[in-house]
């Protein structure tokens, strides 16, 4: 199963609006006979290309999957019926599809005389698949906060300066990260200050390998979706972001004036909230396009309100060996006034990025805390 969950992480970035799935096909002595992942929207399912190279081998063999085999058909076929046909004997689940549309893959297994487990490495795979998971569980995209900063928390110097406080390395991870978003947040603030692309340049040219929305094959070449929000449509005609690389959303409030902005890029209105406009109106929005994960790039006060309203998945931060002293904090505003009101996170991941750290961590459930 590790290493089912090792293959689905290679789907990621070209398979939403689909989750991520590996597969691996032992034979009926336990070797392994077929490998697979789900590669990109509307191409086969990891059951069906490992079982495509298992061949003859699969028959009474058993196949560890990341994710309940689908019992629906979409694009493509149910995943239950071609396990079934190759004559898998038995069939070990990491997560139950909480799809309402396509689960029941294990049900159908049993009924015809497969054995079937469920929950081997779930914590693993639910990790692996977590966009995709939140998007079906809560209806709304995943949210992953990105941000850097000094030992001392700060994003930026006194005078307002920001580049670069981090590492080229860094740098290029977090392209890394863009290439597997289906949208790219940032606040008015950030363009303004910085006057970013939010585009995906990972390594290995424009778009970077594979199919999907990462790379040449199926799927959208484009890139991430880029989100601005923007309450009083200040984002200029100039902005880097409505360049057309890549399509962009700008998200103003009712009263503002965006005629400009509605020559440059799609706009839509949201409410008003005390803290800016509604942020889960407008992940609702991107939902409804079938954005899946998102990357939160700032600024400080935006990640703040996304904190306040419980919003933040997942934090990726990315500290440099460096000190200010002044300068605005990374983080702005979350309606935390007392210690007693800390949200905790848990670290998942800490790994060194040339000279930084890139720490990985998810809030801690609130019962937990």
């Amino acid at each position: 199963m590790r290493r089912a969950v090792e293959l689905a992480a290679r789907g990621r970035g070209t398979t939403s609006p689909n989750p991520v799935v590996g597969c691996v096909v032992l034979d009926a002595s336990g070797r392994i006979a077929g490998e697979g992942f789900h590669a990109y929207a509307g191409g086969p399912h990891a059951e069906v290309a490992a079982l495509r190279e298992a061949g003859e081998r699969a028959r009474g063999g058993t196949a560890y999957v990341t994710l309940e085999p689908c019992d629906h058909t979409g694009r493509t076929g149910p995943c239950s019926a071609a396990l079934l046909r190759a004559g898998i004997a038995r069939v070990v689940v990491a997560v139950r599809d909480p799809n309402p549309a396509a689960a029941g893959g294990a049900d159908r297994l049993r009924a015809e005389g497969v054995a079937v487990e469920t929950g081997v490495l779930a914590e693993e795979a639910e990790r692996g698949n977590a966009e995709w998971l939140t998007s079906v569980r809560l209806g709304r995209p995943h949210v992953t906060w990105k941000y850097a900063a000094t030992l001392d928390g700060r994003s930026a110097a006194a005078d307002g300066t920001s580049q670069w406080i981090t590492s080229p390395e860094a740098r290029a991870d977090v392209h890394r990260l863009r290439a597997e978003a289906d949208a790219i947040i940032a606040g008015v603030g950030t363009v303004l200050a910085d006057d970013p692309r939010l585009t995906a340049r990972p390594p290995g040219g424009p778009g970077g390998p594979g199919p999907g929305p990462g790379g040449a094959g199926p799927g959208t070449a484009r890139g991430p979706l880029r989100v601005v929000v923007d309450s009083d449509a200040r984002t200029p005609p100039s902005a880097r972001v409505l360049d057309g690389r890549a399509p962009t959303l700008v998200a103003v409030a009712p009263d503002a004036d965006a005629a400009e902005l509605e020559k440059r890029a799609e706009v839509v209105r949201l409410p008003r909230r005390p803290y800016g406009l509604d942020l889960r109106d407008l992940l609702a929005e991107l939902h409804r396009r079938q954005i899946v994960g998102v990357l939160l790039e700032g600024g400080p006060v935006l990640a703040g309100s996304f904190l306040r309203e419980g919003l933040i998945d997942r934090v990726v931060g990315y500290l440099a060996p460096a000190l200010l002293g002044e300068g605005a904090a990374a983080l702005g505003p979350a309606g935390v006034a007392t210690i007693a009101g800390t949200r905790r996170l848990e670290f998942e991941d800490i790994t060194p990025v040339g000279p930084d750290l890139r720490l990985t961590a998810r809030p801690v459930p609130v019962k937990e805390q």
